[in-house]
């Protein structure tokens, strides 16, 4: 029955769902002018954005056994993650990785919704604590934003519109940069630097289209990206249920609004505790009125949260009408957050992510792979014994060389290396040719799979397979 009276109440408030708050009746774009929250989740949130700035900006220099900590070099194929060295040998991992990152997504959303969008997208972070900053810092606040924004272009209106958009390209250029420091290496890019543009003007003309494509998102794309362009905001449409713990507005309290009246009984009045004050939706960063519902355009930023707590206080009424909650708690009056179904998928989600880190750390410092020469058979060896020769690919996954030896693991019989013994640099790849020898005695088929080890010393670090080709007539 409250179900049903919640489904009412919504669809009397109209046509919102018809359209996105960001669009007129005629079609045109609606400019969003949200007044700057306050508050202790936008404080909490101001603190882990802070966070997170602060690691993007700053990893890129840190290195770590004279290499960077993070490095995704796409051009050759060289990845360092958390100090360790990744190749394209490891792609397996990669896959593994992905695959757990999408169960993770969808996992995460349907239990709390989209909590990475307020708190953890770079879209959200860069927009509300960065560049909207400033366009606070220069225009002021919604209400003379909104002005500025009517009034002719006199002087004021035009130096405080080209500082703005001048600042914005600038910190849409350091944002490229540091991008680009992720994937070349910050000695790379000070090398870029020190050069000049002209002595890499490839480069830097990408580097400019990349900062025009940031500096149109966030001057001017901005929350379409959230409504429009995100594809894990159109996700939350089929992942989120009735269950999911999202921003929400509580209206067995709220309803029926009522303007505040300080002499008044609102229990007696009939009235429920939302003052219809609009401070949520002056707040809100795309516009929505979030009493009527989760909608696809809430981020989940709290700030509707912390805007209703402030008027409730002052209204002398209980906080929490706007809080983390799910459309089953309100709707059954549950006070709890969690329940066992939420807690059982963290748990899972904590024991996923812990078996991939488990993989990641104990994968092997060496890569092999072991095939037979093509065009090469058999060959008699001595009186007694056949050998193939085979090529041998090793990838070496750590900084430092490492004097490789090949023993045979599986079977009696020797390995012959043709050349010097090998030794792979640290982070580099080395080939090398090599027999193995095998006695008449032991080969019972024309095609023996074999087992080979790589050794470190004593320290067995890989082992591998290969098939060892004899005369057709041990067959026999």
């Amino acid at each position: 029955m409250e179900a049903q009276e919640s489904e009412s109440f919504v669809n009397e408030k109209g046509s919102f769902r018809d359209k996105i708050g960001t669009v007129s009746d005629d079609g045109k774009r609606i400019w969003i002018f949200p007044k700057k929250p306050s508050g202790k989740y936008y404080n909490y949130r101001r603190i882990v954005a802070g966070v997170l700035l602060t690691i993007l900006f700053v990893t890129p220099w840190i290195r770590y056994k004279g290499e960077p900590f993070m490095l995704f070099n796409i051009l050759e194929r060289k990845f360092i993650v958390f100090g360790q060295l990744f190749w394209p040998q490891d792609f397996h991992l990669v896959v593994l990785g992905l695959i757990t990152f999408v169960v993770f997504i969808i996992l995460f959303t349907v239990i709390f919704g989209r909590l990475f969008c307020g708190w953890a997208c770079p879209q959200t972070i860069f927009m509300e604590f960065v560049f909207r900053q400033i366009e606070y810092l220069i225009e002021g606040d919604y209400n003379y934003q909104k002005k500025l924004n009517r009034q002719k272009w006199n002087f004021e209106k035009i130096w405080k519109k080209s500082l703005k958009h001048i600042i914005f390209f600038g910190i849409a250029f350091i944002i490229s940069n540091t991008f680009l420091a992720y994937i070349v290496g910050t000695d790379r890019l000070l090398e870029l630097v020190t050069d000049g543009p002209l002595a890499h003007l490839g480069s830097f003309i990408a580097l400019l289209l990349f900062s025009g494509a940031f500096y149109f998102i966030f001057a001017f794309f901005r929350e379409q990206v959230c409504i429009i362009a995100c594809p894990y905001g159109r996700l939350q449409g089929v992942l989120l249920d009735n269950k999911s713990i999202v921003v929400a507005y509580d209206y067995l309290r709220g309803e029926p609004k009522g303007k505040h009246n300080p002499l008044e009984n609102r229990q007696t009045s009939g009235k429920g505790d939302c003052i219809d004050c609009n401070s949520c939706v002056t707040v809100c960063p795309t516009g929505i009125d979030i009493r009527n519902g989760t909608q696809l355009e809430c981020i989940n930023c709290t700030a509707c949260m912390d805007a209703c707590d402030t008027i409730m206080e002052k209204v002398k009424l209980p906080k929490g009408l706007i809080r983390y909650a799910s459309e089953k708690s309100i709707a059954e009056g549950i006070g709890k957050i969690f329940n066992a179904r939420s807690i059982a998928y963290s748990v899972f989600l904590t024991i996923l992510l812990s078996i991939v880190v488990s993989v990641f750390i104990l994968r092997t410092d060496i890569e092999s792979t072991i095939l037979r020469v093509p065009g090469t058979l058999f060959q008699q060896y001595g009186n007694d014994s056949f050998s193939n020769v085979y090529k041998v690919q090793l990838v070496n996954k750590t900084r430092a060389a490492l004097p490789v030896e090949l023993r045979m693991v599986s079977h009696e019989g020797k390995i012959i290396i043709m050349g010097d013994p090998i030794v792979v640099d640290g982070g580099k790849m080395s080939e090398a040719n090599f027999l193995i020898v095998m006695p008449k005695n032991i080969l019972t088929s024309s095609s023996t799979p074999v087992e080979i080890g790589i050794y470190a010393g004593d320290l067995l670090i890989d082992k591998t397979k290969a098939t060892f080709i004899a005369p057709n007539i041990l067959d026999d």
